[in-house]
């Protein structure tokens, strides 16, 4: 199959899957007036009220121009969750030790590192590249290779810090795009999905093998992937145990935790706590209360209100100016 099919039927569901059904109104037959002719019929509409017309119409979310889709593959992923991806790590977390699982995390990270260093210095940190240098020396070597993190003890004081070419295209004002939802890859924007696919291709091209290899670029994905999946198992619960819209509240929590991680970089504003640690209001919640209990006029559900990347400066926000007040009529 080319690449232009593909990108058709892609477009066709996703129309498809965005696109409102609505089911035609049932109509008395029409009755035939003198001469044959038949006239309209007559169909009598009940009044709609506020709140269902808020049921009824649907916004997408802020920056979730394909939510159609995503809902779509957000339940595909809870599925395979559920029967495949979570017994899974669940064993794993179960059968193989902690000290083994953590050797290979450190691996793993320790690979990496080399392309860590190279956005810190794109993103001109260069205090930051030196550091993550010298814990990729000293991972390598006196930690045999990063199976032991010995950068991050006392002695050195190196610990480790994410960053990707995704960062490195937000500090330099290229926005999210639309947010996207894969299964087994989890949440993402178009501007991290593309910038992860151009890293994940730098070591293979690069240097060659192993990581050029199919049996070791599997088992990375796989491996890392379900230590992940077991590690963030009490989090999502969490996060999503309650939800009236787990799809909703993960994608409210991955977009503030972009959101921040883009701000610190172009702005210097530090991210205080992880969104997960937050009593984020589910979305979904939000969305269930009616519009007949709300006044003419108020916010929209708390799902169109998702932040912006990054956001801009509180003072940089102006209050609209209010009418002036109309004269009251002479007597």
């Amino acid at each position: 199959m080319t690449i232009r099919s593909t990108t058709s039927a892609l477009a066709v569901a996703i129309a498809l899957l965005a696109a409102p059904v609505t089911a035609a109104p049932q109509s008395a037959p029409a009755p035939v007036a003198a001469g044959g002719q038949a006239t309209p019929p007559v169909v009598a509409l009940a009044p709609v009220t506020a709140g269902q017309a808020s049921v009824r119409h649907h916004h997408h979310a802020k920056g979730d121009s394909l939510e159609g889709f995503n809902r779509v593959m957000f339940s595909i992923h809870q599925f395979l969750d559920r029967i495949f991806l979570r017994p899974v790590s669940m064993a794993y977390k179960k059968i193989v030790p902690k000290v083994v699982r953590t050797g290979i995390r450190h691996v793993f990270s320790n690979v990496g590192e080399p392309l860590v260093f190279a956005n810190d210095l794109l993103q001109l940190k260069p205090k930051r590249a030196i550091r993550t240098l010298a814990r990729f020396g000293v991972n390598s070597t006196i930690g045999i290779g990063g199976l032991l993190d010995v950068a991050k003890t006392s002695d050195f004081n190196l610990p480790h810090h994410d960053n990707s070419f995704g960062n490195t295209l937000g500090r330099y004002g290229v926005g999210p795009g639309p947010y996207i939802f894969l299964p087994l890859v989890g949440p993402n924007t178009l501007r991290d999905f593309g910038a992860g696919v151009g890293e994940g291709s730098v070591l293979p091209l690069t240097v060659g093998t192993p990581f050029d290899r199919a049996e070791y670029q599997a088992a990375q994905a796989g491996l890392t992937g379900i230590d992940l999946r077991a590690e963030s198992d009490a989090e999502l619960k969490a996060l999503l145990g309650a939800a009236v819209d787990p799809y909703a509240t993960l994608r409210s929590a991955f977009l503030q935790d972009r959101a921040a991680t883009i701000a610190e970089l172009r702005h210097g504003t530090k991210q205080t706590s992880s969104p997960l640690d937050d009593p984020l209001n589910d979305p979904g919640a939000t969305e269930a209360v009616p519009a007949a209990s709300a006044s003419a006029g108020s916010a929209k559900p708390a799902t169109d209100d998702l932040p912006a990347d990054p956001a801009p400066p509180a003072d940089e926000k102006s209050a609209a100016p209010s009418a002036p007040a109309q004269p009251s009529p002479a007597p």
